[in-house]
């Protein structure tokens, strides 16, 4: 998904470009070994949407972003990746984004301490922007240690809820997706009326968004993902496409017997087999163009000219390449 193409925007693509010398120049603290820790990373690239989403909302293509929208950008891509850091430890990650996960690299001790580095840098960051700026980003994080602590709760439990699941994404991804959006508009002294709008399509943006990324996890390949694929099967995660074949009378009762516990690679591949077989991906994707809806009625509530259809664009094209079936 190329955002700023769909994003429609001037200004936005120099915007991030902007922001990837910025991200690297905060992080950096004069010693070598933190220094190549913190921007490992950043270093391998990414589709900085949330910093792009912030960008648009404050900008919508008027002007270049103020320094005040380009650092409220620099700390939520900071907590984002700070997330990655921890996210690896967890999941024993040893790829991410094609290359070597920190975690994999340095140990999973040095991963967490340079997350924390990341979150304090962030915090450091949206404390200049003033309090309301700052409170958000605090909450926001507690959101997201929320949602991962109520997936952990729910690691290979076949019956897990598919309620359960939305409240999870809502909190790990939604949260941060429409703080993004929220800090744009705030940075840029919009009204209160388009910042609630903006914040609205964040929230839906990123519930669509991570419906994808667990579509993609099942059917996508480890080029496609920077990662193995199959990764949440294997340790118990079971996002809505699993939880809709399980639901399957054709291959729910075999691809039970298979849950609830870890996966080796030949039990990884036929999980992921049956779920893509199923009329699971098809529901699913059902279920992300109703928020896929929202995110674009949300858009067409946000009265600043030429930022409706840029926004609408991105949340209507999350699951446009996705195929049906394996």
């Amino acid at each position: 998904m190329n955002v700023t193409k769909l994003l429609g925007l001037a200004y936005v693509e120099e915007d991030l470009a902007r922001l990837e010398r910025r991200l690297a120049e905060e992080v950096r603290v004069g010693d070598p070994f933190l220094d190549e820790v913190t921007t490992h990373l950043i270093s391998a690239g990414g589709k900085r949407l949330r910093p792009a989403l912030l960008v648009a909302s404050a900008t919508h293509g008027a002007a270049p972003a103020s320094d005040d929208t380009l650092m409220g950008a620099v700390a939520v891509e900071l907590v984002h990746l700070a997330s990655l850091y921890h996210d690896d430890v967890m999941d024993e990650a040893v790829l991410r984004r094609n290359v070597e996960s920190v975690n994999s690299r340095w140990g999973n001790l040095i991963a967490i301490v340079a997350g924390d580095f990341l979150l304090a840098r962030s915090a450091e960051i949206a404390a200049t922007l003033g309090a309301e700026v700052a409170g958000l980003l605090a909450a926001t994080l507690g959101q997201l240690c929320q949602g991962q602590i109520s997936e952990v709760q729910t690691a290979f439990q076949p019956n897990r809820t598919e309620e359960a699941y939305l409240a999870t994404i809502a909190g790990k991804t939604a949260a941060l997706m429409a703080t993004a959006c929220r800090i744009g508009a705030l940075t840029a002294s919009l009204d209160r009326a388009n910042v609630d709008a903006l914040t609205n399509f964040g929230r839906h943006f990123g519930m669509v968004f991570q419906i994808r990324d667990d579509i993609m996890d099942v059917i996508g390949s480890p080029e496609e993902l920077g990662k193995p694929a199959g990764q949440d099967l294997a340790e118990g995660i079971y996002t809505l496409p699993v939880l809709r074949a399980l639901s399957d009378p054709t291959v729910g009762p075999e691809l039970r017997a298979i849950l609830g516990r870890p996966l080796e690679q030949p039990e990884r591949d036929k999980a992921r087999e049956m779920v893509g077989s199923s009329t699971a991906i098809s529901s699913t994707m059902a279920v992300g163009r109703r928020y896929a809806a929202l995110a674009r009625d949300a858009a067409a509530s946000v009265k600043v000219p030429g930022l409706t259809q840029g926004l609408s664009a991105i949340a209507m094209s999350l699951l446009e390449d996705i195929p049906v079936a394996v």
